[in-house]
């Protein structure tokens, strides 16, 4: 069993490996696909054992937090929970250093694999199920104070210049309405989704997959494919100027972060990322981009593991929710088994990301990274349609066209996770079903 878990989870690392560095592919996409495989040998009567599927699905989740990191600085294309990135690691880029950016995000990447291996999960099992107890009752404020602050901490980006009147004010407001707009049309989107889904009944775990796609995935890849940006010569150094000191401030602030964001239900790395950024923006964009490798891992991973946690068994994020549908955690072995694989695959990923990286700055030498990002395009489009057909690219399309309002107007792109906050929030303050019959949902 161990050696075939450990073969599981190192397949499921490598295969992470070629699609981390995919710009705008998200690894529950694939997850989705993995599922379907799976139901359908079921179907054919050759079942797949959980020693094998669960490792694997770990190491591809591992895998993807870790190594997705690569297109997130070297093509400008992240996914929600790496947005903030993208700025400090452009930086990095335009400046010939997209790899040391990269790997200064690698090695935040590997303290929130240490953090959830070494220090949270000896202690998970006895107490997060109190906290859990404790915080249950006030789950719907949390989110509205989650929603709130999103809103409130995006800055105007203009009306900083010219005389004082309506033009200067709507100068300002210009970004700031976008953004406030997102994320009322997404907020829309997610109650249509959730009150009159169109996918599929059989399809229905990959529900809210194509809004995903196009909110965040497909906005950034038409952008890469479309900007006409050169990036410079890239330099490659075999040292990063880190310390003890930027490792330790990350990962305290990084790891609140992603764990406030896997604990919560619908807080997604992304809030996370926001949480670790606004602790360390101000003091070493070092420590700022470390803290968003730390959150993302242990936001991804650890949202994972809680599934496993015995006497928890919380699902929270997409990984979790799809792998309900197959398994249910009942034992310590079960816990001990993703621990090993958690352990096993950001080792290996970690000593991936290197290589990876060196290989996509040779790639981007010899291709175009606007038709890297035209290619992972047509895959993004392709799985989407694989899983939800017609109706899913619909979807999609109009996901697209809400994403596209923050890249045009500049506005923040965490906006358009009002398709998941706002309904949910509404729902567990029990407005929801009222605010569905008002717009004809029910």
């Amino acid at each position: 069993m161990i050696l075939t878990a450990a073969l599981a989870v190192l397949a499921g690392t490598v295969l992470a490996c070629f699609l981390a560095i995919l710009p705008g592919l998200h690894i529950y996409n694939v997850m989705g696909l993995a599922v379907l495989l799976i139901y359908r040998l079921q179907g054919l009567g050759l079942a797949v054992a959980p020693e094998i599927y669960l490792p694997f699905m770990i190491g591809l989740v591992v895998g993807w937090s870790v190594l997705n990191t690569i297109p997130s600085v070297l093509l400008g294309a992240p996914d929600e929970s790496a947005i903030f990135t993208v700025l400090p690691g452009q930086k990095y880029l335009m400046t010939g250093r997209g790899y040391e950016g990269t790997m200064i995000i690698g090695a935040g990447s590997l303290v929130g694999l240490y953090m959830l291996v070494f220090i949270i999960a000896p202690f998970a099992p006895k107490y997060l199920p109190v906290v859990r107890n404790v915080l249950n009752p006030h789950m719907h404020w949390i989110l509205w104070v989650i929603i709130t602050f999103i809103l409130m901490t995006e800055w105007p980006k203009g009306g900083n210049w010219g005389p004082a009147g309506w033009r200067k004010f709507f100068d300002a407001w210009s970004t700031l309405g976008a953004g406030l707009f997102t994320f009322g049309l997404s907020g829309l989107l997610g109650f249509l989704l959730l009150y009159r889904a169109p996918i599929a009944v059989e399809d229905a775990f990959q529900n809210i997959m194509p809004a995903f796609v196009g909110l965040f995935a497909i906005p950034w890849c038409l952008l890469n494919a479309l900007s006409g940006t050169e990036v410079p010569k890239q330099y490659v150094r075999d040292a990063l100027n880190i310390n003890g000191d930027l490792l330790l401030r990350s990962g305290i602030a990084g790891g609140i972060g992603g764990g406030f964001a896997a604990f919560f239900p619908v807080v997604t790395g992304g809030v996370g990322g926001l949480l670790a950024g606004h602790a360390t923006a101000q003091r070493d964009e070092r420590v700022f981009l470390m803290s968003q490798g730390v959150s993302k891992v242990v936001y991804y991973t650890g949202a994972l593991m809680l599934f496993f946690v015995p006497g928890l068994f919380l699902t929270r994020g997409g990984g979790a929710w799809i792998l309900k549908g197959l398994y249910t955690p009942r034992t310590w072995g079960d816990y001990y088994l993703a621990l090993g694989s958690i352990a096993i695959a950001g080792g290996v990923s970690f000593l991936l990301m290197s290589p990876l990286t060196r290989a996509t700055l040779w790639l981007m030498k010899k291709v175009d990274y606007r038709l890297i990002s035209l290619f992972a395009l047509g895959i993004i489009i392709a799985l989407v349609f694989s899983i939800t057909g017609w109706v899913g690219l619909f979807v999609m399309s109009v996901g697209t066209g809400i994403g596209l309002i923050p890249v045009l107007f500049g506005s923040r792109r965490l906006n358009c996770l009002g398709v998941l906050l706002l309904p949910i929030a509404c729902n567990m303050s029990g407005i929801g079903e009222p605010i569905a019959k008002f717009l004809g949902l029910l």
